[in-house]
Protein backbone atom coordinates (compact mmCIF):
# COMPACT_ATOMS: atom_id res chain seq x y z
CA UNK A 1 0.00 0.00 0.00
CA UNK A 2 1.63 3.16 -1.04
CA UNK A 3 -0.22 5.21 1.78
CA UNK A 4 1.88 3.12 4.35
CA UNK A 5 4.79 3.85 2.75
CA UNK A 6 7.35 5.88 4.74
CA UNK A 7 9.57 8.29 3.00
CA UNK A 8 12.53 10.73 3.86
CA UNK A 9 11.37 14.21 3.29
CA UNK A 10 14.23 16.84 3.50
CA UNK A 11 12.93 20.65 4.88
CA UNK A 12 15.05 23.68 5.24
CA UNK A 13 14.03 26.13 8.21
CA UNK A 14 16.20 29.56 8.59
CA UNK A 15 18.49 28.17 6.26
CA UNK A 16 19.11 24.74 7.79
CA UNK A 17 18.01 21.73 6.17
CA UNK A 18 16.30 18.78 7.68
CA UNK A 19 15.67 15.58 6.82
CA UNK A 20 12.20 14.22 8.23
CA UNK A 21 10.30 10.83 7.73
CA UNK A 22 6.69 10.64 7.40
CA UNK A 23 4.05 8.43 5.31
CA UNK A 24 4.07 9.24 1.43
CA UNK A 25 0.51 10.43 1.51
CA UNK A 26 1.63 13.24 4.59
CA UNK A 27 4.41 14.74 2.39
CA UNK A 28 2.71 17.71 1.50
CA UNK A 29 0.81 18.69 4.64
CA UNK A 30 4.56 18.07 6.28
CA UNK A 31 6.27 20.53 3.55
CA UNK A 32 3.55 23.07 4.27
CA UNK A 33 3.91 22.87 8.00
CA UNK A 34 7.67 23.45 8.02
CA UNK A 35 7.29 25.98 5.24
CA UNK A 36 4.54 27.84 8.35
CA UNK A 37 7.10 27.01 11.33
CA UNK A 38 9.52 28.42 8.67
CA UNK A 39 7.72 31.48 8.48
CA UNK A 40 7.15 32.25 12.06
CA UNK A 41 10.41 31.56 12.57
CA UNK A 42 11.49 34.24 10.30
CA UNK A 43 9.21 36.66 11.34
CA UNK A 44 10.22 36.48 14.80
CA UNK A 45 13.77 36.38 13.50
CA UNK A 46 13.42 39.70 11.82
CA UNK A 47 11.62 41.42 14.20
CA UNK A 48 15.11 41.64 16.28
CA UNK A 49 13.66 41.05 19.56
CA UNK A 50 14.86 37.43 20.00
CA UNK A 51 18.33 36.33 19.62
CA UNK A 52 19.37 32.78 19.05
CA UNK A 53 17.82 30.00 17.04
CA UNK A 54 16.64 28.05 20.13
CA UNK A 55 14.90 31.05 21.59
CA UNK A 56 13.29 31.83 18.22
CA UNK A 57 12.31 28.50 17.75
CA UNK A 58 10.61 28.41 21.61
CA UNK A 59 8.57 31.48 20.49
CA UNK A 60 7.49 30.53 17.42
CA UNK A 61 6.35 27.43 19.52
CA UNK A 62 4.44 29.19 21.58
CA UNK A 63 2.93 31.60 19.26
CA UNK A 64 1.60 28.24 17.02
CA UNK A 65 0.22 26.89 19.99
CA UNK A 66 -1.60 30.31 20.77
CA UNK A 67 -2.75 30.01 17.39
CA UNK A 68 -3.88 26.51 17.97
CA UNK A 69 -5.95 26.86 21.45
CA UNK A 70 -7.81 29.97 19.67
CA UNK A 71 -8.98 28.24 16.87
CA UNK A 72 -9.93 25.23 19.29
CA UNK A 73 -11.91 27.94 21.58
CA UNK A 74 -13.26 29.22 18.50
CA UNK A 75 -14.47 25.67 17.10
CA UNK A 76 -15.88 24.78 20.61
CA UNK A 77 -18.01 27.93 20.79
CA UNK A 78 -19.13 26.84 17.36
CA UNK A 79 -20.04 23.58 18.64
CA UNK A 80 -22.07 25.07 21.40
CA UNK A 81 -23.93 27.58 18.96
CA UNK A 82 -24.86 24.77 16.59
CA UNK A 83 -26.27 22.40 19.52
CA UNK A 84 -28.08 25.60 20.92
CA UNK A 85 -29.90 26.27 17.44
CA UNK A 86 -30.44 22.56 16.71
CA UNK A 87 -32.47 22.29 19.79
CA UNK A 88 -34.10 25.60 18.85
CA UNK A 89 -34.89 23.95 15.42
CA UNK A 90 -36.76 21.27 16.80
CA UNK A 91 -38.57 23.02 19.76
CA UNK A 92 -40.01 25.35 17.10
CA UNK A 93 -40.62 22.17 14.50
CA UNK A 94 -42.32 20.43 17.85
CA UNK A 95 -44.64 23.87 18.26
CA UNK A 96 -45.46 23.55 14.63
CA UNK A 97 -46.40 20.26 14.87
CA UNK A 98 -48.96 20.68 17.44
CA UNK A 99 -49.94 23.95 16.52
CA UNK A 100 -48.38 25.88 19.55
CA UNK A 101 -49.68 30.02 19.21
CA UNK A 102 -47.59 30.40 21.95
CA UNK A 103 -43.80 29.48 22.34
CA UNK A 104 -41.30 29.71 25.59
CA UNK A 105 -37.74 29.94 24.43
Amino acid sequence: MADRDTIAVTVQILGKDYRVSCLSHEREALLASAGYLNAKMREIKNNGKVIGNESVAVMAGLNIAHELLQLQSRSQAAETVKARLQGLQQRLDEALERGDSQLQI
